[in-house]
C-alpha cells in the first residue's frame, strides 16, 4: 500500500496542484474540502484519475498530515497490493428516505470478500442513524462501517458528497474494501462532561425533539444555554446532549443539535432519539477533547497491525473545533504523534461521525467525538511496491 497527498488552496490552480499525485498508482482518490473547492476539483480529478474511484465530501474544515486547514481540499491518492474496491451511491429523495437509501447503497455493494464499508453523505438533510440501520439490514453487523457526514463550515445550509459522477448536494456514497490482506480497525473517543439534571424526553419523532420534561424542547434548551441561545443552532455544538436510558445510564452516544424550529419549540437532533430515555447537556475543555483524539488513536494502534503502514482516517466534529478554536490542530497532532510515521493523516470536520459502538458490537451515527479508521494492507510477496 503507498499513499500521496497535497493540499489544494486555490481553485484556478487545481490542475497544477495534482499533478504531484499524478506519479502514484491511485486506486482511490479521497478528497475532503470546502464546498467551493471540492466542486472545482471534481472535474480535474476525473481527467487525471478515470480509473480510481473518487469519494469525499465537503467539510466544516479539513485534516491532512500537515493539520487543520480552513477551505482547502485535502487529496489523497491510495494505491492498494491486493485490497479490492468497490464504489455504490444513491440520492437521498427526503430525511425519511435515510433508512431506504442505506439498503440501496448496501445491496449494491458485494458481499464476496467485503471486509470494510466506507460511508459519507451530505450532511443536513439526513437521518445518519436511520442510514446506518439501512445498510445493517443488508449486510449484517459484522461488517465494519466508517466515515461521516458532510459539513458545510458549520453554516448547516447545503453539503456536498463526491463520486465518480462528480459533486452533489443529494448524494450518499459507500466504498467496500474487500480481502484478506485488509488491515481495518477503528475507535471512537468523545471527551465531553455531563452538567445539569437528566431530562426526560417526552415527545419526539425519529431524530426531531419535542418535549422534554413535558416542555417545548427548544424552551428548555433555551434556557440553559442562555446568552448562547442567541446563535442558535451553531452554538449548540458547544452543547451537545448525552443519550441516557430509561434507567439513566449513559448509553456512550451524544447528539449534536442540526436545527431548530421556532414555531413549534423542536430541535432537530444528528440522530434518533430513544423516546423512552433521558436526555442530560454536556461540555467540554480543549484537553479533555484532545485526550479523547488521544485515546481513539491510542485504541487503534494496540489493534492494527505493528509493522505496517497505511492511512489514517480522522473524522472529528465541526462542534469539538469550535470548542478548541484556534487549538483544533492539537487534537491532529496528538494523534500524529501516536501513529508516528506509520499512517498518512486525512479527513475532515463533520456534521457526525460513523464508528464502532461497543454496547452493541456494531457501528452507530456518533456525535462530538474524534473516530479513527486505520486502513492497511499485509502486502503479499511480488506484490506492487
Amino acid at each position: 500500500m503507498h499513499t500521496a497527498q497535497v493540499v489544494l488552496r486555490n481553485a484556478p490552480t487545481i490542475a497544477s496542484e495534482l499533478v504531484p499525485l499524478t506519479g502514484v498508482r491511485a486506486d482511490l482518490i479521497l478528497a475532503f474540502g470546502g464546498s467551493d473547492l471540492l466542486q472545482a476539483a471534481a472535474a480535474p480529478l476525473a481527467t487525471l484519475f478515470p480509473d480510481a474511484h473518487r469519494v469525499g465530501c465537503s467539510t466544516a474544515g479539513e485534516i491532512s498530515a500537515a493539520g487543520v486547514s480552513e477551505n482547502a481540499c485535502v487529496v489523497t491518492a491510495v494505491g492498494f497490493a491486493s485490497t479490492r474496491l468497490a464504489v455504490a451511491s444513491t440520492t437521498l429523495a427526503a430525511m425519511d428516505d435515510s433508512r431506504c437509501a442505506g439498503r440501496r447503497l448496501a445491496a449494491q455493494l458485494p458481499k464476496d470478500g467485503l471486509r470494510a464499508v466506507l460511508v459519507f453523505g451530505q450532511g443536513v438533510r439526513i437521518n445518519g442513524c436511520a442510514l446506518l440501520v439501512g445498510i445493517g439490514d443488508v449486510l449484517g453487523p459484522g461488517v465494519p462501517l466508517a466515515g461521516g457526514l458532510a459539513g458545510d463550515g458549520g453554516a448547516f445550509r447545503e453539503t456536498w458528497v463526491l463520486d465518480g459522477r462528480g459533486a452533489s448536494r443529494d448524494t450518499l456514497v459507500v466504498l467496500g474494501l474487500y480481502g484478506e490482506d485488509l488491515d481495518f480497525c477503528h475507535a471512537s473517543f468523545g471527551g465531553w462532561s455531563p452538567f445539569g439534571p437528566a431530562r426526560k424526553v417526552t415527545g419526539c419523532a425519529g431524530n426531531v425533539l419535542r418535549e422534554l420534561d413535558g416542555k417545548p424542547a427548544l424552551e428548555v434548551y433555551k434556557r440553559y444555554l442562555g446568552e448562547h441561545a442567541s446563535g442558535l443552532p451553531a452554538s449548540g455544538l458547544l452543547f451537545p446532549f448525552a443519550m441516557l436510558g430509561s434507567d439513566h445510564r449513559e448509553l456512550g452516544l451524544i447528539r449534536t443539535i442540526l436545527g431548530v424550529d421556532e414555531r413549534d419549540g423542536s430541535l432537530t437532533l444528528a440522530g434518533e432519539i430513544d423516546p423512552e430515555g433521558y436526555l442530560k447537556l454536556m461540555h467540554a475543555s480543549t484537553d479533555a477533547l484532545v485526550d479523547g483524539a488521544e485515546a481513539a488513536a491510542e485504541a487503534v494502534q494496540q489493534m492494527r497491525r505493528p509493522d505496517g503502514q497505511g492511512l489514517a482516517l480522522l473524522v472529528s466534529c465541526v462542534g469539538r473545533k469550535l470548542v478548541m478554536g484556534g487549538r483544533a490542530d492539537e487534537e491532529v497532532e496528538a494523534v500524529g504523534e501516536v501513529f508516528g510515521s506509520s499512517a498518512v493523516l486525512a479527513g475532515f470536520y463533520s456534521y457526525g461521525e460513523i464508528g464502532p459502538f461497543e454496547r452493541s458490537g456494531g457501528c452507530r451515527l456518533h456525535n462530538q467525538t474524534m473516530t479513527v479508521a486505520y486502513i492497511g494492507e499485509t502486502r503479499p510477496a511480488g506484490s506492487h511496491p
